[in-house]
């Protein structure tokens, strides 16, 4: 039988052929002829069966009934990068999924035989995407683990420097010496010279890029199987979940002593941020391009990647975007109207396959990555690959990808702005007989309302991730934010009967670049979602205490990093169904924004929202079961779980308030909290003891 475990094992070590044995274990698959390969067609049972002696386990594999041709998906060499930004890495991966996805459910002999022809036969990276989203979808492996890509492909995420010396520690450490972390300095990329590089730590912070990475995944915007696409609301929350970077990186700007981000709408000027990545591609053993400064965009025609788009295409699309914006309609291909919200703009912008209209609104993101990604080759001329800005677990790290996204989320905020959005009324806001008396936040320090951050340095092993290299944990440790645990107090006094209130926490800081404070039109959309969740009141007064680690937002520090080897049993069963999902959650220990060491103001809002106009009927009634990460992810096959506009009080702007004071009701509260850095160093406790 197909065990979880042998799906599992088929993340690992993606560059080295199928005839070795996979995994700690030791575990090989027994190929038959279908399995082989142009590589091994005539030796490759013999040295199959002559690594079998060694192995500790054995996987059989059944004779598939259909043998894929991937007349399109074979095109890609198994030497080159993919990025579904391109159009010809999106058909490749649209007729990979039609596969693996057609296979009947519940024959899972003939899936992981499937599987296993597909990662012989294909480019790695296209394989690691394909089959990631097919476990995902398929009912019948959601208990197959997903594998962190920081794992998979560790290239992707840290100084090429590091894996030298991560195969010197892995031949040695077999030979019984201790397994000491390789330290990846905090300033690989730049110095202090580029006032950017003051924004490396959230950038390149490994567990932001993860959640980027994961988010996608899990909501693809291309698949022939449309259902893999059209998830409840998924174009809204494409819309949120990247204005919520935007508001996060913004408010870190300030902590930095940087105005907020100048959003890329001339796209004629150059662009004065250069970007210098210092990483290498293992697969296609190329370093990543960089980008100078004052580099322009230039028309692409890049055939071999499906490109073949000018500056002027772009604007044509942008005026087609801006145009339903303004009137409120979005056009049907076949010349018909409907009223334009909020979740089909999102997929108009991106694009995704839910486009209404894709001829006339185009791909307006996804083609602004493409034009950054080849300002280095826009015609091929050199065949250099993409940089960062192609793949969705690079493009964070990026500083003009918060440029790029703060064009994006302008077209989204003229939307909420414009009269075809109505302001929010008072009923809307107000909860009738529920009063907040106070609200406060007492750190695990003791401290009340001052929340305190620190680094912290955590070992990440890549073992999984480099071919060819003797077995064993091989760590690396990488500093990051991080901050003291804290909890939120708030006394509610509810005059009603026995009720359910939704909890909605926001912070934001108290002032702009200019030390002023702000105007309500701006702070709105620098306010950050901190938690949401659903709680019980009793009549008359209620006390309810939150921890900061169970935040609605977030998954906890050893999900994005977690070890998948212990992992196994059916892969039928839901236990770890909406672990993957929701894995992609913004990472814990970038929940509290930096702060500065004499100590950041901010607003801390905190609201308790009718619940009656909150709920959603979902299936068994356990709404916001998936606590790691509902706000930014939703839940796996149900509705998004909150029937309020994602970003509710603050996704538009206010008819009567000027500012955050007059927006406040009974049934809110504002609280000063300061945000202190305390910049010290500490180890991870959960690091491993060597």
């Amino acid at each position: 039988m197909a065990s979880a475990q042998s799906f599992a094992l088929l993340f690992d070590r993606l560059g080295e052929p199928m005839i070795t044995p996979k995994g700690e274990q030791n575990a090989l698959f027994r190929l038959t002829e279908q399995h082989l390969g142009d590589n091994y067609q005539a030796n490759g049972i013999e040295l199959n069966n002559r690594f079998g002696d060694s192995a500790s386990e054995e996987i059989l594999l059944a004779n598939m009934k259909n043998v894929p041709e991937f007349r399109k998906a074979k095109k890609l060499p198994h030497d080159a990068d993919f990025s579904l930004f391109l159009p010809a890495h999106q058909e490749m991966a649209d007729e990979v999924l039609d596969v693996l996805m057609g296979i009947p459910e519940n024959e899972l002999q003939q899936f992981l035989s499937t599987c296993v022809f597909t990662r012989v036969n294909l480019n790695p990276q296209l394989f690691n995407y394909c089959y990631s989203v097919a476990l995902m979808h398929r009912r019948d492996t959601r208990n197959v683990p997903i594998q962190n890509l920081a794992e998979t492909f560790p290239s992707k995420f840290m100084d090429s420097q590091v894996f030298g010396q991560a195969r010197q520690t892995a031949a040695v450490s077999a030979q019984g010496a201790p397994r000491i972390p390789i330290i990846i300095p905090r300033d690989y990329t730049a110095t202090d010279l580029d006032i950017e590089h003051r924004m490396a730590y959230f950038r390149e912070d490994i567990g932001v890029n993860l959640h980027h990475w994961h988010w996608h995944l899990i909501y693809p915007f291309s698949a022939n199987q449309l259902s893999i696409v059209a998830k409840d609301r998924r174009g809204e929350l494409f819309y949120y979940m990247h204005s919520q970077i935007i508001a996060r990186y913004n408010g870190e700007r300030l902590n930095n002593s940087l105005a907020r981000v100048k959003k890329f709408s001339n796209w004629n000027e150059p662009i004065p941020e250069a970007y210098f990545p210092k990483l290498d591609s293992l697969t296609s053993s190329r370093g990543w391009p960089p980008r100078q400064a004052d580099m322009v965009w230039q028309d692409l025609n890049r055939p071999a990647n499906g490109l073949n788009i000018t500056v002027n295409d772009m604007k044509r699309w942008r005026r087609n975007v801006e145009d339903a914006i303004s009137t409120g309609l979005v056009r049907n291909p076949d010349g018909t109207t409907k009223p334009l919200d909020i979740d089909t703009l999102g997929n108009m912008i991106e694009a995704s396959a839910l486009s209404p209209n894709s001829e006339l609104y185009g791909a307006l993101h996804n083609n602004g990555h493409s034009f950054t990604a080849f300002m280095h080759d826009p015609t091929h001329r050199y065949l250099e690959n993409f940089g960062v800005m192609a793949d969705e677990s690079t493009t964070m790290r990026d500083p003009f990808f918060y440029r790029w996204h703060g064009f994006i989320d302008d077209l989204f905020q003229k939307f909420k702005e414009s009269t075809h959005v109505r302001p929010y009324t008072r009923s809307e806001l107000e909860n009738p007989g529920v009063q907040i008396s106070s609200v406060r936040v007492e750190s695990g320090t003791g401290e009340m309302n001052t929340l305190n951050t620190f680094w912290m340095q955590s070992d990440v092993d890549l073992s999984r991730g480099l071919d060819f290299s003797e077995r064993g944990p091989v760590y690396v440790r990488f500093t990051h934010l991080n901050h003291r645990s804290f909890k939120y107090v708030i006394d509610v006094n509810n005059t009603g009967d026995a009720r359910r209130a939704t909890v909605r926490i926001f912070m934001s800081p108290k002032f702009d670049e200019r030390k002023l404070p702000w105007k309500l039109s701006d702070q709105r959309k620098m306010f950050i979602e901190m938690d949401r969740f659903v709680v019980p009141l009793n009549a008359g007064q209620n006390t309810i205490t939150r921890q900061s680690t169970e935040s609605s937002v977030t998954i906890p520090f050893e999900q994005s990093f977690r070890d998948l080897s212990a992992q196994s049993g059916s892969p039928r069963a839901d236990s770890l169904a909406s672990f993957n999902f929701c894995g992609c959650g913004w990472p814990q220990h970038m929940l509290v924004p930096k702060g500065t060491e004499a100590g950041a103001p901010y607003d801390l809002f905190v609201m308790l929202s009718n619940y009656d106009l909150d709920s959603v009927n979902n299936p068994d009634g356990s709404e916001m079961s998936c606590v790691e990460a509902s706000s930014f992810c939703g839940l796996k096959d149900r509705l998004y779980p909150d029937r309020r506009s994602m970003g509710y009080p603050f996704d538009r702007p206010s008819s009567s308030a000027a500012n955050i004071q007059d927006f406040i009701l009974p049934n809110m509260s504002l609280v000063d909290v300061t945000i202190r850095l305390q910049n010290v160093t500490e180890q991870n406790p959960r690091n491993p003891q060597n």
